[in-house]
């Protein structure tokens, strides 16, 4: 699936800006984790890329089928099975199918992640400008704030992976930041 045809399938799909926003900010984390830290070439880096975009797609029009819709669409479009099993393994607690890959391990991390620290850039007059790694860890320990972030998942992803999690808050704000 190419760029282009991925993009017109989100903006089909969902309609809202925010969780738009989202999947956006998980693609460009992922698709940074692959060409920094994993060393991809740009065709696998793609898959990536893809998989962070459309993880959600069917999340706004069918929560009570999440995974299900959007992996049929793109069974149907002879999407490349690696990153179905990334989107459907991106929440291995409610969707039951559990991270093998990197590519799934990594989803697993930036998805719960990734919102939370945009929750955390939306409260602060200066966004993701001068955040830091330490706010975000304390913010974590605040279970009133952004509370339907699991910290469960955030634990359990970070655990099956060896970066610590400070790294992974770092890398997250580094590259989610220009995202708009």
């Amino acid at each position: 699936m190419s760029h282009e045809d991925a993009l017109q399938l989100l903006n089909e799909w969902v309609e809202n800006e925010r969780l738009r926003l989202h999947m956006k900010q998980v693609a460009a984390v992922m698709k940074a984790w692959a060409n920094e830290r994993e060393n991809l070439p740009e065709e696998e880096a793609h898959k990536w890329w893809l998989a962070g975009l459309l993880h959600d797609a069917d999340w706004e029009k069918h929560p009570n089928d999440h995974c299900r819709v959007i992996i049929e669409e793109l069974e149907r479009r002879n999407i490349d099975p690696s990153i179905i099993h990334c989107i459907a393994s991106h929440g291995p607690r409610h969707f039951g199918v559990e991270p093998e890959t990197t590519m799934d391990k990594m989803i697993y991390v930036f998805d719960e992640l990734s919102g939370f620290i945009h929750a955390a850039a939306l409260i602060r007059p200066t966004r993701y400008e001068g955040m830091d790694v330490k706010s975000i860890q304390k913010k974590l320990k605040t279970p009133s704030f952004a509370a339907q972030v699991s910290r469960e998942d955030i634990s359990d992803a970070i655990a099956g992976i060896n970066t610590p999690l400070d790294e992974i808050i770092a890398f997250i704000i580094e590259h989610q930041q220009t995202v708009g």
